[in-house]
């Protein structure tokens, strides 16, 4: 019984296979003719190369055989049982092996290679036994053998069955031996070649497919970021511009003004970001950043201060800076509560850091009015790294991947001295040559800093 139940299962298993292989067949027979149709109507060329090859290819081959089956039919070839049998093995071997063919993982399988064996001892035989007619079943054996045999073997294997062929035909038929050993050749090399070049077409319009779908992936996954980063900041520094505002109009009506003009420009420049990430032509200046940041930090009552060393790092690495800047600074501004917030750039060794810093405690109560023009950017011993306190957020985690890919890295968490701190490093590239020490802080209060060239594609534009 447990016999009878695996063959069954063998059995089962084998329709459903065929099943699936002809529903494949003929979804790709579908799909070339869509686009052929298309192709047709739009008069473009036809991208899909269409079905794949199948043994149905190999099958009108057979017809080589007809004339052994005539002699045998007429009576004219000696102990026709034998050769009728030596008939109906070599045709069933053929058959299997020519479907095997087109499937990887039966091709690569020991039995379809003893098939092979096994066809080319019965042509032998049939071939000495009978001659004539017979002969012409090498190059069918060759048919077989160049289509499951693909590999760097294919060669040698392809001069031996020639030899072979050439061998036997000398043997029964004279110099009818070229013409076989010919086409025995002829049939084993260009039916690898063709279903090899077959096989690599198909694998290289799949592979185009896949690298297509992936780079519209990444345009995606650039653009949320992009569009997470550039609408978190901006809304932010409006929405809090606008409780500064609200606050300032009944005792002081210019600062109130002046607010609200700022909110004017800052959404001004959001659009034009926007737009610009949609095309992924954006610019970035880490110094019109920082003015940036500090604006905002001022707006929501902290007080910013920036010290920046070295010369101008490459656009690259202030596209990257810059994101890290406008992130940090959003999430203190939101979450943090504090009322100081440091911004530190150094670079040492083959390194370049930013730490943003602040002093919070925790969320950000009712922000109070904006800070007077009293508390610049100043000059300050460099801090440790610092940043919001919205830590594992999709900012943080953006930037994380951002900074991974070019190398560098970033971390967040509670500072020693208290509030929260982010740290961003990033390698030193050919045109990041920072200075021997610290320099002069560079802080929009208290005036730009070094000049920054523009930033890559992806890069925060300066507002």
């Amino acid at each position: 019984m447990s016999r009878m139940r695996g063959l069954t299962e063998r059995l089962a298993r084998g329709r459903a296979e065929r099943t699936a292989r002809r529903a494949a067949m003929r979804a790709d027979l579908r799909a070339f003719r869509t686009a052929r149709k298309r192709a047709r109507a739009t008069g473009e060329p036809v991208q899909d190369p269409g079905p794949p090859p199948t043994a149905f290819s190999l099958l009108p081959w057979l017809l080589m055989g007809m004339g052994a089956f005539s002699n045998l039919f007429q009576g004219q070839t000696p102990n026709p049982w034998i050769g009728g049998i030596g008939l109906l093995v070599f045709n069933s071997l053929y058959v299997s092996v020519a479907f095997r063919a087109f499937d990887r993982e039966r091709r690569e399988k020991l039995s379809t290679r003893l098939c092979l064996v096994v066809m080319g001892l019965v042509t032998c035989g049939l071939a000495i036994g009978y001659g004539g007619s017979w002969l012409y079943f090498f190059p069918l054996l060759g048919l077989a053998t160049g289509a499951v045999l693909r590999g760097p073997h294919l060669g040698r294997v392809g001069l031996a069955l020639t030899a072979l062929a050439a061998a036997v035909s000398a043997y029964r038929g004279g110099w009818d031996a070229v013409n076989i050993a010919y086409g025995t050749f002829l049939s084993t090399m260009v039916t690898a070649a063709i279903l090899s070049l077959s096989e690599a077409v198909r694998e290289l319009h799949a592979a185009r497919e896949k690298l297509a779908r992936q780079a519209v992936e990444r345009e995606r996954l650039r653009f949320s970021r992009d569009l997470h980063d550039l609408l978190g900041h901006t809304m932010s520094v409006i929405v809090v511009k606008s409780e500064a505002a609200r606050r300032l109009a009944p005792r002081d009506l210019d600062a109130a003004l002046a607010q609200i003009t700022d909110i004017e420009s800052v959404g001004r420049q959001a659009l034009t970001e926007i737009r610009e990430a949609v095309t992924g032509y954006r610019e970035g200046s880490l110094a019109t950043e920082l003015e940036s940041a500090c604006s905002a930090l001022r707006a929501a009552g902290v007080a910013p201060v920036v010290t920046r060393s070295g010369e101008p790092l490459s656009s690259q690495s202030e596209a990257l800076l810059g994101w890290v800047v406008r992130e940090a600074v959003t999430n203190v501004v939101r979450h943090s509560g504090a009322s100081l917030c440091e911004i530190t750039l150094t670079g040492r060794a083959e390194r370049v850091r930013l730490t943003v810093t602040d002093n919070g405690s925790g969320p950000a109560p009712e922000p109070a009015a904006p800070s007077a023009p009293s508390a610049p950017c100043a000059p300050s011993a460099p801090a440790a790294a610092g940043g919001p306190a919205a830590h594992g957020g999709t900012g943080l985690k953006g930037l994380t991947e951002r900074l991974a890919a070019a190398g560098g890295s970033l971390t967040a968490g509670p500072s020693p001295r208290g509030g929260f701190t982010v740290t961003a490093e990033l390698p030193l590239e050919s045109g990041d040559t920072p200075g021997p020490g610290p320099g002069p802080a560079a802080g929009p209060g208290a005036g730009p800093g070094p000049a920054a060239g523009p930033g890559a594609a992806t890069a925060p534009r300066a507002r």
